[in-house]
């Protein structure tokens, strides 16, 4: 499974793929026969999903020509640049950090803290607006996540704003 979300910018359009292989089985419960995973994935997917729209899939395509792959890669490789001068800034405060080689995140470590009043206290100290780990679900709890999408210059501000931290 795949989507165009975060390499070609479609955020919001819910373009993407899955590829099922006609092999793959599974043993079914009721008759205890085997059952092909890629005609029940059919079968949902074509119940719940009426297809993208043809703009979505125009566009789509024209992610996968030769210049749509050459745009991607440079757009990739501006977010990346960017989460790199955010995990610059935070080592900077000494906050230890993962992430931002292969992902537009930055997820920063606060052991023992809870990640909403990390949150709120890098808003109000540094006015930089973060996600706290929390929302994603327990494993998350003392960390914050950094998003790279955005303009260098907004950025490279907020990279200049984290060392007021002070967390």
């Amino acid at each position: 499974m795949n989507s165009f979300s975060k390499p070609a910018g479609f955020t919001g359009v819910r373009l993407g793929w899955s590829v099922v292989p006609k092999t793959v089985m599974y043993s079914d419960a009721v008759s205890g026969a085997e059952a092909s995973v890629n005609a029940d994935w059919s079968r949902i997917a074509g119940t719940i999903f009426n297809g993208a729209s043809n703009i979505a899939q125009t566009g789509g395509l024209a992610a996968l020509d030769d210049e749509g792959l050459i745009e991607i890669r440079e757009l990739t490789d501006f977010y990346l640049g960017n989460a790199e001068l955010i995990r610059d800034a935070l080592h900077k405060t000494g906050i230890k950090c993962i992430g931002g080689d292969n992902s537009p995140y930055i997820w920063a470590r606060f052991p023992g803290r809870d990640s909403w009043e990390v949150f709120a206290e890098i808003l109000d100290k540094c006015h930089v607006v973060t996600t706290p780990g929390a929302g994603f679900g327990p494993a998350g709890q003392g960390y914050i996540r950094f998003s790279s999408f955005g303009h260098r210059a907004d950025i490279e501000e907020a990279c200049g704003r984290l060392s007021n931290i002070g967390c």
